[in-house]
Protein backbone atom coordinates (compact mmCIF):
# COMPACT_ATOMS: atom_id res chain seq x y z
CA UNK A 1 0.00 0.00 0.00
CA UNK A 2 0.93 3.94 -0.61
CA UNK A 3 0.92 5.47 2.47
CA UNK A 4 1.42 9.17 3.23
CA UNK A 5 1.97 10.04 6.79
CA UNK A 6 1.05 13.72 8.29
CA UNK A 7 2.92 14.26 11.17
CA UNK A 8 6.47 13.35 12.52
CA UNK A 9 5.71 12.54 16.05
CA UNK A 10 6.81 9.61 18.03
CA UNK A 11 3.23 7.89 16.91
CA UNK A 12 4.14 8.78 13.22
CA UNK A 13 7.82 7.46 13.58
CA UNK A 14 7.10 4.13 15.41
CA UNK A 15 4.08 3.37 12.93
CA UNK A 16 5.69 4.42 9.67
CA UNK A 17 8.66 2.22 10.63
CA UNK A 18 6.48 -0.65 11.04
CA UNK A 19 4.79 -0.80 7.91
CA UNK A 20 8.22 0.01 5.93
CA UNK A 21 9.33 -2.62 7.23
CA UNK A 22 5.95 -4.86 6.42
CA UNK A 23 6.83 -3.96 2.62
CA UNK A 24 4.31 -0.62 2.59
CA UNK A 25 6.20 2.06 0.28
CA UNK A 26 5.47 5.35 2.68
CA UNK A 27 5.46 8.18 -0.08
CA UNK A 28 5.97 11.06 2.26
CA UNK A 29 6.20 13.09 5.46
CA UNK A 30 4.33 15.69 6.14
CA UNK A 31 5.10 18.16 9.12
CA UNK A 32 5.15 22.19 9.21
CA UNK A 33 8.39 21.33 10.70
CA UNK A 34 10.74 20.43 7.52
CA UNK A 35 13.65 18.81 9.81
CA UNK A 36 11.49 17.02 11.45
CA UNK A 37 9.62 15.28 8.24
CA UNK A 38 13.44 15.21 6.89
CA UNK A 39 14.46 13.43 9.93
CA UNK A 40 11.48 10.87 9.74
CA UNK A 41 11.41 10.42 5.65
CA UNK A 42 14.94 9.82 5.69
CA UNK A 43 14.42 6.67 7.71
CA UNK A 44 11.24 5.29 5.37
CA UNK A 45 12.64 6.39 1.98
CA UNK A 46 10.01 9.30 1.51
CA UNK A 47 9.94 12.99 0.43
CA UNK A 48 9.10 15.14 3.01
CA UNK A 49 7.33 18.60 2.65
CA UNK A 50 6.14 20.91 5.26
CA UNK A 51 3.89 22.62 2.38
CA UNK A 52 0.04 21.04 2.39
CA UNK A 53 -0.08 22.83 -1.06
CA UNK A 54 2.90 20.21 -2.03
CA UNK A 55 1.56 16.91 -0.77
CA UNK A 56 1.48 14.42 -3.51
CA UNK A 57 -2.19 12.84 -4.36
CA UNK A 58 -1.15 9.80 -5.94
CA UNK A 59 -1.01 7.84 -2.42
CA UNK A 60 -3.35 5.07 -1.20
CA UNK A 61 -3.80 6.44 2.11
CA UNK A 62 -3.18 9.24 4.35
CA UNK A 63 -2.71 8.66 8.38
CA UNK A 64 -3.02 11.95 9.69
CA UNK A 65 -0.73 11.32 13.38
CA UNK A 66 -0.58 14.79 15.08
CA UNK A 67 -1.68 16.88 18.32
CA UNK A 68 -5.65 16.54 18.42
CA UNK A 69 -6.56 20.44 17.97
CA UNK A 70 -4.67 20.20 14.62
CA UNK A 71 -6.56 17.06 12.90
CA UNK A 72 -9.52 18.79 11.68
CA UNK A 73 -7.78 21.51 9.61
CA UNK A 74 -5.49 18.88 8.20
CA UNK A 75 -7.95 16.40 6.88
CA UNK A 76 -9.92 19.30 5.49
CA UNK A 77 -7.61 20.31 3.51
CA UNK A 78 -6.50 16.54 2.66
CA UNK A 79 -10.35 15.85 1.58
CA UNK A 80 -10.31 17.31 -1.49
CA UNK A 81 -7.75 13.98 -2.90
CA UNK A 82 -10.61 11.75 -2.32
CA UNK A 83 -8.54 9.04 -0.92
CA UNK A 84 -8.80 7.37 2.81
CA UNK A 85 -7.74 9.59 5.02
CA UNK A 86 -6.98 7.84 8.99
CA UNK A 87 -6.26 9.44 12.49
CA UNK A 88 -4.04 7.81 15.09
CA UNK A 89 -5.68 9.55 18.12
CA UNK A 90 -7.57 8.01 20.70
CA UNK A 91 -9.69 10.34 21.83
CA UNK A 92 -10.71 12.31 18.53
CA UNK A 93 -14.37 11.08 17.07
CA UNK A 94 -14.65 9.33 13.76
CA UNK A 95 -17.47 11.64 13.23
CA UNK A 96 -15.27 14.53 13.06
CA UNK A 97 -13.40 13.40 10.10
CA UNK A 98 -16.68 12.19 8.14
CA UNK A 99 -18.00 16.00 8.73
CA UNK A 100 -15.72 16.42 5.41
CA UNK A 101 -14.95 12.90 3.42
CA UNK A 102 -16.67 9.52 3.70
CA UNK A 103 -13.49 8.02 3.34
CA UNK A 104 -12.39 8.06 7.03
CA UNK A 105 -11.30 5.63 9.52
CA UNK A 106 -9.10 5.38 12.63
CA UNK A 107 -5.81 3.30 13.50
CA UNK A 108 -5.40 4.15 16.98
CA UNK A 109 -2.06 2.22 18.77
CA UNK A 110 -2.45 1.72 22.39
CA UNK A 111 0.87 2.26 23.47
CA UNK A 112 3.39 5.13 24.59
CA UNK A 113 5.89 5.88 22.28
CA UNK A 114 9.37 8.02 22.67
CA UNK A 115 11.69 7.84 19.13
CA UNK A 116 14.62 6.74 20.79
CA UNK A 117 13.09 3.88 22.25
CA UNK A 118 12.49 1.22 20.04
CA UNK A 119 8.71 -0.67 20.59
CA UNK A 120 7.72 -4.25 19.27
CA UNK A 121 4.88 -2.86 16.77
CA UNK A 122 3.77 -6.22 16.23
CA UNK A 123 2.84 -6.44 20.27
CA UNK A 124 1.26 -3.21 20.12
CA UNK A 125 -2.93 -3.39 20.31
CA UNK A 126 -4.43 -1.75 16.92
CA UNK A 127 -7.59 -0.20 17.51
CA UNK A 128 -9.49 0.15 14.27
CA UNK A 129 -12.64 2.14 12.69
CA UNK A 130 -14.08 3.15 9.43
CA UNK A 131 -16.79 4.85 7.72
CA UNK A 132 -18.23 1.79 6.32
CA UNK A 133 -17.49 -2.34 6.63
CA UNK A 134 -15.43 -1.74 3.37
CA UNK A 135 -12.90 0.56 5.09
CA UNK A 136 -12.89 -1.40 7.87
CA UNK A 137 -11.56 -4.80 6.52
CA UNK A 138 -9.36 -2.79 4.41
CA UNK A 139 -7.95 -1.24 7.88
CA UNK A 140 -7.91 -4.52 9.33
CA UNK A 141 -5.87 -5.97 6.84
CA UNK A 142 -3.27 -3.20 6.99
CA UNK A 143 -3.25 -3.48 11.09
CA UNK A 144 -2.65 -7.31 10.75
CA UNK A 145 0.42 -6.69 8.31
CA UNK A 146 2.17 -4.94 11.28
CA UNK A 147 0.51 -6.03 15.06
CA UNK A 148 -1.22 -9.18 15.89
CA UNK A 149 -3.29 -7.94 18.33
CA UNK A 150 -6.09 -5.93 16.60
CA UNK A 151 -9.34 -4.54 17.74
CA UNK A 152 -12.45 -3.21 16.45
CA UNK A 153 -13.68 -0.33 18.45
CA UNK A 154 -15.69 2.05 18.17
CA UNK A 155 -15.29 6.20 19.10
CA UNK A 156 -17.55 5.99 21.97
CA UNK A 157 -15.11 2.86 23.60
CA UNK A 158 -12.06 4.21 22.07
CA UNK A 159 -12.48 7.25 24.16
CA UNK A 160 -13.23 4.85 27.53
CA UNK A 161 -10.03 2.87 26.50
CA UNK A 162 -7.77 6.36 25.98
CA UNK A 163 -8.99 7.81 29.35
CA UNK A 164 -8.47 4.07 31.15
CA UNK A 165 -4.55 4.12 29.12
CA UNK A 166 -4.19 7.80 31.12
CA UNK A 167 -5.01 6.18 34.48
CA UNK A 168 -2.93 3.24 33.36
CA UNK A 169 0.03 5.01 31.87
CA UNK A 170 0.49 9.03 32.26
CA UNK A 171 -0.36 9.24 36.09
CA UNK A 172 1.74 6.39 37.60
CA UNK A 173 4.43 7.70 35.26
CA UNK A 174 3.86 11.40 37.32
CA UNK A 175 3.78 9.57 40.27
CA UNK A 176 7.24 8.10 39.51
CA UNK A 177 8.22 11.54 39.08
CA UNK A 178 7.15 12.65 42.92
CA UNK A 179 9.02 9.76 43.92
CA UNK A 180 12.19 10.53 42.32
CA UNK A 181 11.91 14.24 43.51
CA UNK A 182 11.64 12.88 47.11
CA UNK A 183 14.25 10.21 47.06
CA UNK A 184 16.47 13.10 45.21
CA UNK A 185 15.37 15.84 48.00
CA UNK A 186 17.62 13.06 50.64
CA UNK A 187 20.18 12.08 47.92
CA UNK A 188 18.75 9.11 47.44
CA UNK A 189 18.35 7.12 43.89
CA UNK A 190 15.56 6.15 42.13
CA UNK A 191 17.18 2.68 41.35
CA UNK A 192 16.38 1.39 44.60
CA UNK A 193 12.31 1.82 43.43
CA UNK A 194 12.72 -0.02 40.35
CA UNK A 195 12.47 -3.45 41.24
CA UNK A 196 9.71 -2.89 43.13
CA UNK A 197 7.94 -1.08 39.84
CA UNK A 198 8.85 -4.17 37.99
CA UNK A 199 7.24 -6.58 40.67
CA UNK A 200 4.08 -4.18 40.28
CA UNK A 201 3.80 -4.35 36.90
CA UNK A 202 4.56 -8.24 36.95
CA UNK A 203 1.66 -8.93 39.12
CA UNK A 204 -0.69 -7.19 36.87
CA UNK A 205 -0.58 -8.98 34.01
CA UNK A 206 -1.22 -12.42 36.40
CA UNK A 207 -3.97 -11.53 38.18
CA UNK A 208 -6.62 -8.63 38.58
CA UNK A 209 -5.39 -4.86 39.83
CA UNK A 210 -7.51 -4.84 42.94
CA UNK A 211 -6.36 -8.38 43.95
CA UNK A 212 -2.85 -7.14 44.51
CA UNK A 213 -2.89 -4.25 45.96
CA UNK A 214 -0.77 -3.38 48.68
CA UNK A 215 0.30 -0.64 51.37
CA UNK A 216 -0.92 1.45 54.15
CA UNK A 217 -4.56 2.63 52.44
CA UNK A 218 -5.64 -1.16 51.43
CA UNK A 219 -4.62 -2.36 55.31
CA UNK A 220 -6.62 1.10 56.70
CA UNK A 221 -3.28 2.19 58.39
CA UNK A 222 -4.18 5.27 59.29
CA UNK A 223 -0.96 5.65 61.86
CA UNK A 224 0.99 5.38 58.76
CA UNK A 225 -1.13 7.51 56.53
CA UNK A 226 -1.37 10.41 58.99
CA UNK A 227 2.94 9.75 59.11
CA UNK A 228 2.93 10.71 55.49
CA UNK A 229 1.07 13.03 55.46
CA UNK A 230 3.07 15.01 58.13
CA UNK A 231 5.80 14.92 56.30
CA UNK A 232 4.43 16.38 53.22
CA UNK A 233 3.46 19.34 55.50
CA UNK A 234 5.57 21.41 52.89
CA UNK A 235 3.73 20.77 49.94
CA UNK A 236 0.08 20.86 50.04
CA UNK A 237 -0.55 19.63 46.53
CA UNK A 238 1.05 16.09 47.00
CA UNK A 239 -0.68 15.84 50.49
CA UNK A 240 -4.07 16.16 48.14
CA UNK A 241 -2.98 13.85 46.09
CA UNK A 242 -1.70 11.12 48.84
CA UNK A 243 -5.28 11.54 50.20
CA UNK A 244 -7.58 11.25 47.30
CA UNK A 245 -5.46 8.08 46.24
CA UNK A 246 -5.72 6.71 49.39
CA UNK A 247 -9.50 7.19 49.85
CA UNK A 248 -9.76 5.88 46.51
CA UNK A 249 -7.85 2.60 47.64
CA UNK A 250 -9.55 2.09 50.68
CA UNK A 251 -13.22 2.76 48.98
CA UNK A 252 -12.39 0.23 46.15
CA UNK A 253 -11.24 -2.00 49.17
CA UNK A 254 -14.55 -1.62 50.72
CA UNK A 255 -16.47 -2.67 47.60
CA UNK A 256 -14.03 -5.44 47.14
CA UNK A 257 -14.80 -7.12 50.32
CA UNK A 258 -18.68 -5.97 51.15
CA UNK A 259 -20.26 -9.11 50.65
CA UNK A 260 -17.14 -11.00 52.97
Amino acid sequence: MLITFIGSGNVATHMAAALKNAGHRIVQVYSPDFQHASMLAYHVGAQATNELHAIIPDTDLFIVSVKDDAIIELVKALAKHQKLIVHTSGSTDLNSLLAFTDKAGVLYPLQTFSKSREVDFAAVPLCIEGANDDIKNQLEQLAYTISKNVYSINSADRKILHLAAVFACNFPNYLYTVAQQLLAEHQMKFDMLKPLILETAQKVQEQPPAAVQTGPAVRNDRVTMDTHLQMLGHQPYLQEIYSLLSQGIIKNNNVGHEDE
